[in-house]
């Protein structure tokens, strides 16, 4: 009786997935199942499609088939949706409905159910998705919006902002004194250099004031000389 109702099953789903179910062998067969979902704004990517395949054990459909889960080969890769890695969920999806339908024909009702499954983890991630962007974009405005309007003053950071603003007032206090006076060091280095030795020396001005004050004390000399004869 198995092997009957496999046959007439077999038959039905050939009528619901013509161009989606591909043989593999007596007992054996996949159904493709493309999935339906609303990309993001500016995301134009194929929607997803998986693979179901379906292998009858010989009691079936008393006994569960045997199922695997794949992608069509050279898929491109999904934002929201990996197979390899989300397999074994979907798979356990599927485990409720074959409870509730062992001993009757369940294989459409199994497509039906890894769709629906499927597209809703598809949806929560992209709900999941843009609940991070909306929050980091009132972030980013709390953070812009917090330039212009400033930080509430309190006790605390008014004391905060005296200690501070007094310390920078003494640091540049400290600043221009110290720069005035080395300003002043260099004047003073620069009026003891304005004539040096060699350019006295090189003016005739080397020893003129001596030799005067030889001359001044000569002249007395012979003065005294004169009165005491």
């Amino acid at each position: 009786m198995g092997i009957e109702e496999q046959r007439e099953e077999r038959e039905v789903l050939d009528s619901i997935f013509p161009d989606e179910i591909t043989d593999i062998s007596e007992n054996e067969y996949r159904v493709s199942v493309p999935l339906d979902v609303t990309n993001d704004d500016g995301d134009d990517s194929e929607p997803p499609t998986l693979i179901l395949q379906v292998q009858y054990p010989s009691n079936y459909p008393d006994e569960a088939p045997r199922l695997d889960i794949s992608a069509p080969p050279n898929a491109p890769k999904y934002k929201y949706l990996d197979v390899q890695s989300d397999k074994l969920t979907l798979l356990e999806s599927l485990n409720p409905t074959i409870e509730e339908n062992l001993g009757m024909a369940m294989v459409f009702t199994l497509v039906s159910t890894l769709k629906d499954a499927a597209e809703l983890l598809i949806s929560e991630r992209q709900l999941a998705a843009q609940a991070k962007r909306d929050f980091e974009a009132a972030k980013a405005e709390e953070e812009e919006n917090r330039k212009f309007h400033g930080t509430a003053v309190t006790r605390e950071t008014f004391v905060e902002w005296r200690e501070k603003f007094r310390k920078e007032m003494a640091e540049e206090e400290q600043k221009r004194m110290d720069e005035k006076e080395a300003e002043d060091k260099k004047k003073r280095v620069k009026e003891e250099k304005r004539m040096t030795g060699r350019e006295l020396w090189e003016g005739g001005l080397a020893g003129r004031g001596e030799e005067e004050d030889e001359g001044a004390d000569g002249l007395e000399s012979m003065e005294k000389i004169k009165i005491e004869a």
